[in-house]
């Protein structure tokens, strides 16, 4: 088993809480939607979230501002983004955690997020990591074993090297697993799936160096 270099971690539900995208995706939009419209915020809601759950979060518009904007004729996303930044979060063990693996790791982020969300998201906490990966607006596509494969490549190392945490089952447990990653899965509040499983990301420094 190789020696892990690089710690990988997914961003929302994993570093930063999902408030700022529920904001963006279940209040902004649908506020924009009721307003161009002229129906009820209520009606309006009700009518989006039909539209995101027709295209899923198995395919990479689901995460997309910019097609969803184009798809309700909604104008400019930015104002949007900007109008909600105050509801970015980080989880309260997160600032400790990362100044802590900073010193034996090198640490990156890597996130089904859009580059549109990640320097919001990312305000506080970007100074810690040495490179930010977008699966869907680098790489086009969702965080498949394949992408996994192509951030080891992209930091310069075998996938033995890199340990990856975060909270999707499918995203952040199985498919960097089935590129021969250290995968983590995190379940905030839930219950351990398997020895692999985190509660917080306070665990996480204790496991990579028992493992």
């Amino acid at each position: 088993m190789g020696k892990i270099k690089v710690v990988s971690f997914d961003v929302e539900s994993t570093l930063l809480t999902p408030d700022f995208s529920q904001a963006v995706w279940y209040e902004g939009i649908p506020s924009l939607y009721a307003e161009k419209n002229g129906i009820s915020f209520e009606e309006a809601r009700a009518m989006v979230v039909k539209e995101y759950q027709e295209v899923g979060d198995q395919r990479r518009e689901w995460y997309d501002i910019k097609y969803w904007f184009e798809r309700f004729q909604l104008g400019d996303y930015q104002a949007l983004l900007e109008g909600y930044k105050h509801r970015v979060s980080c989880y309260p063990e997160v600032m400790e955690v990362l100044s802590s693996l900073s010193k034996e790791y090198t640490l990156i982020v890597v996130s089904s997020s859009t580059r549109e969300f990640l320097p919001y998201l990312l305000a506080e906490i970007e100074g810690h990591f040495a490179r930010v990966f977008s699966s869907v607006s680098d790489y086009g596509q969702l965080k498949t074993p394949a992408f996994y494969l192509k951030v080891c490549q992209g930091m310069g190392i075998l996938p033995c090297e890199m340990a990856h945490v975060g909270d999707s089952w499918q995203f952040d447990f199985l498919a960097p697993k089935e590129a021969g990653i250290e995968a983590f899965h995190l379940n905030r509040g839930g219950y351990a799936k398997n020895d692999k499983s985190l509660t917080s990301l306070a665990d996480l420094e204790a496991r990579l160096l028992g493992r």
